[in-house]
């Protein structure tokens, strides 16, 4: 592969990262004239065909069954709730739906402006409709009714008419009170606060031009291919960068834009608002307010590049967030405090710490290397000079330090980490390999290419575990793969994200075009697309798999498999596994941090599952105080096994899981996740079972000396951090 740096955190669709600058909002137009495309649109579709055509990874014919797809995909983007268009509506349109094929190859956006225009007029008729609504006052909504708003209408029918849409309208509005209600707001600033954010969309919708349609349905067209590919606007390109410099500006976090709601999709290690410890994927944010006093500004329905100019600012300077959880219609907002700061290398480079467990009365010391990026330090690469900070580097020597220090087994710890450098995921594994294929990248329509280590040095040949979860990505797979497929360490955590693609730039006379041309495989063949890297043994993930992770996207590539490489297995650890997933489960039946983790993910699970919301106020107040009574017992059951005073009501959890009043001397993995110490003690204990499996193998047919072997791998077992 001609590249020889690949940036690999995924490609999310959809996003834009805090990091770079927004520009102004679009100038305003009569909602009553519809748009039009300029004339520089049918030339950059003409070229957007054929670049898909020629450098896509998938072949795709440009037909009629992809014309019912883009058209799918259109509307999707559109009204992807259900909740504009009516059943006459979208009947009307059904006569473009396999006429779209032949108009993207004649360059003709008619029948795209078409349906544009059509949900521009339904999208302005509902935000007047709800201001005409509000002027009764909300003190006229009754909360007494025993009704239910459905929250997930992906797959519900089109509304038939009018007053279909009227009556949906009128729960959707009374949701928005309702949740404000609940939020301890009174009626007087509830209807301020909606009649600003109605009148704040119908503003947005007359001011929408003709890029803004432009770009939604070319989207549509590129997204029929996998989510990754995204055409950029001169606006979007202007700010679009993938970087892997590790010195980012903002508040450190990805957003897309998701229903009328801007959503995290994931938040840079060490960023400023995954140190806050309040923030995670999925969460929505509703309202952006500047410094500390500032009024908080509703951002529902808002563009997402205006969302981010919004965030962003300079350095030093406090941005405040209100948040509420995926999907979370009747849950509580917060209100989170950022500190606006740069990302730096330090920051985000490896670190290690040493646990030591006690097992059968001898201590034994487990190392955990924690790798939150795949990062290299490219400016001082590109000047020459040798000590250059780099993953592989710092984990190398972290390695060396830790076996000065006595180490009997080593845990390389990737929860989290979305990934990085191609190079540097190449490089790692090479540490632990004494040489041989490390991955496989296939470009379309040719063969494989084969990264491999052909160094035989090894950093560390002894027990490996590596960790890793939902938030693994791209890298981040790679190794695991690897690691996995030599059977040179057991692989511990969740399923990981799944993404294997590549993506590229393609400068166009107008924007440019984000395109998948290549995908990752693992040396075994296997991609890393869609499945993820399944591990050998499952710890409880609190992140919801249907909502976060390739997986979860629509029209993500399909999971398959090519030749595999040949590369020799170091170590055998499939026989061992069975016995150590026996182990870990009766290990963790009753330790009460994996008894408090298999608990959230169930509730997590459960409460995915649940896609309608209450419009009765006495209900959801009573489901709020269940949810809280159960919250709290959870809490309490867990710290109470830890000797540690119950909790009297949910401020006091708040009040502990705030970073600024946590102990300076501790950690920050403390403050962020009490059970993170448990999780990695566990891991290590795993390790411990390993090496018991290997000398039990080992005194096999060792009839002169029956009882060699490691002392004491069995029994109870306790660990402190050093």
């Amino acid at each position: 592969m001609p590249v020889k740096h690949i940036r690999l955190s995924p490609a999310w669709a959809a996003c834009a990262a805090l990091l770079v600058f927004c520009g102004a909002v679009s100038t305003s137009a009569e909602n009553a004239t519809p748009l039009e495309p300029l004339d520089v649109h049918a030339r950059t579709s003409l070229t957007i065909v054929e670049q898909l055509r020629h450098n896509h990874y998938l072949r795709k014919t440009l037909d009629d069954a992809a014309s019912s797809e883009i058209f799918d995909n259109y509307l999707e983007a559109l009204d992807g709730a259900r909740v504009y268009f009516t059943a006459a509506d979208v009947a009307a349109m059904e006569k473009h739906r396999h006429e779209l094929d032949d108009a993207l190859k004649r360059g003709n956006l008619g029948p795209a402006f078409d349906i544009f225009n059509r949900h521009q007029q339904r999208l302005i008729n509902r935000f007047e409709y709800l201001l005409a609504e509000l002027e009764d006052g909300v003190e006229t909504l009754d909360f007494s009714a025993d009704e239910a708003l459905e929250v997930d209408r992906e797959d519900a029918p089109w509304p038939e008419d009018e007053a279909a849409l009227d009556a949906l309208w009128d729960k959707r509005l009374k949701a928005a009170a309702l949740n404000m209600k609940l939020n301890g707001k009174p009626n007087a600033e509830i209807q301020e606060l909606l009649t600003k954010r109605y009148r704040n969309r119908l503003k947005q919708a007359r001011q929408t031009k003709s890029e803004d349609a432009f770009g939604l349905y070319v989207n549509a067209f590129t997204t029929a291919y996998d989510p990754h590919t995204r055409y950029f606007s001169p606006r979007v390109s202007q700010n679009f960068n993938i970087n892997m410099s590790l010195s980012l500006e903002g508040i450190g976090a990805v957003l897309r834009s998701e229903d009328e709601y801007t959503s995290v999709v994931r938040l840079v290690p060490a960023g400023p608002a995954a140190k806050t410890g309040k923030i995670k994927p999925a969460d929505r944010i509703i309202s952006v307010g500047q410094g500390e006093r500032g009024p908080l500004i509703d951002v529902v329905g808002w563009r997402l590049d205006d969302v981010v100019e919004l965030i962003r600012g300079p350095k030093g300077s406090k941005v405040r967030l209100e948040i509420v959880p995926d999907k979370a219609e009747g849950q509580a907002a917060k209100v989170v405090q950022i500190t606006r700061n740069t990302v730096k290398l330090e920051e985000q480079a490896a670190r290690k710490k040493l646990l030591t467990l006690r097992r059968g009365g001898h201590d034994y010391r487990i190392g955990v290397i924690e790798v939150p990026t795949f990062y290299v330090d490219f400016k001082a690469l590109k000047q020459g000079d040798p000590s250059y900070r780099s993953t592989t580097g710092d984990v190398a020597r972290l390695v060396r330090e830790l076996e000065a220090e006595g180490m009997d087994g080593l845990v390389v710890d990737l929860r989290n980490n979305g990934g990085g450098s191609l190079q540097e995921a190449d490089k790692l594994t090479g540490l632990f390999i004494k040489s041989g294929p490390t991955v496989q990248v296939k470009a379309a329509r040719k063969r494989a290419n084969v990264y491999a280590d052909d160094d035989e040095a090894l950093v560390w040949d002894g027990p490996l575990a590596v960790m890793v979860n939902r938030l693994s990505a791209s890298a981040s797979e790679i190794f695991a793969g690897a690691i996995q497929d030599y059977e040179r360490g057991v692989i511990l955590g969740g399923r990981t994200f799944g993404k294997g693609t590549v993506q590229t730039l393609v400068p166009l006379n107008r924007g440019q075009l984000k395109i998948t041309a290549a995908k990752f495989y693992r040396i075994s063949g296997q991609s890393t697309q869609h499945r993820g890297i399944l591990p050998d043994i499952e710890f409880p993930d609190l992140y919801d798999v249907e909502h976060i992770g390739e997986s979860s996207l629509e029209d993500a590539m399909p999971w398959d498999v090519i030749r595999p490489a040949a590369y020799p297995r170091s170590n055998n650890i499939r026989p061992a596994l069975s016995s150590l997933r026996a182990r870990h489960a009766e290990r963790t039946l009753d330790n009460p941090d994996f008894v408090y983790l298999r608990t959230l993910s169930e509730r997590i699970r459960r409460d995915s599952e649940n896609t309608k919301v209450s419009l009765n106020e006495a209900e959801r107040r009573r489901q709020k105080a269940e949810e809280d009574a159960w919250r709290l017992e959870v809490e309490n059951t867990l710290r109470l096994a830890r000797g540690r005073p119950p909790l009297k009501d949910l401020d006091e959890l708040d009040a502990e899981d705030d970073p600024a009043s946590a102990d300076p001397a501790g950690s920050e993995d403390e403050a962020d996740d009490p059970t993170n110490e448990a999780v990695l003690a566990e891991a290590g204990e795993v390790l411990l079972d390993l090496i018991g499996f290997r000398h039990q193998v080992a005194m096999i047919g060792d009839a002169a000396n029956p009882s060699s072997g490691a002392p004491g791998l069995s029994g109870e077992s306790a660990y402190s951090q050093q």
